[in-house]
């Protein structure tokens, strides 16, 4: 089981990784947007909307990897 859960680990770290970049590759475009962007405007814009939604797969591809961790563990005692 070790030899399943191991490569699970390491997929998941990298979607992690993956995640993170895109994230902050959105953050700084949507940082050079709001520079530009009209005053009255209003609403999320949608590199905004795609920061948040990579934060929020990151916290997920982590949660999941906490439990494949705990799994581990739980089955090397």
């Amino acid at each position: 089981m070790t030899y399943i859960l191991v490569p699970i680990i390491v997929l998941l770290v990298i979607m992690v990784v993956v995640s993170l970049v895109r994230g902050i590759a959105a953050f700084m475009q949507s940082t050079k947007e709001d520079l530009n962007r009209d005053p009255g405007a209003t609403g999320p814009t949608a590199n905004q909307l795609l920061q948040n939604k990579m934060m929020f797969n990151r916290i997920k591809y982590q949660a999941a990897a906490v439990v494949v961790c705990a799994i581990l563990i739980a089955m090397a005692r």
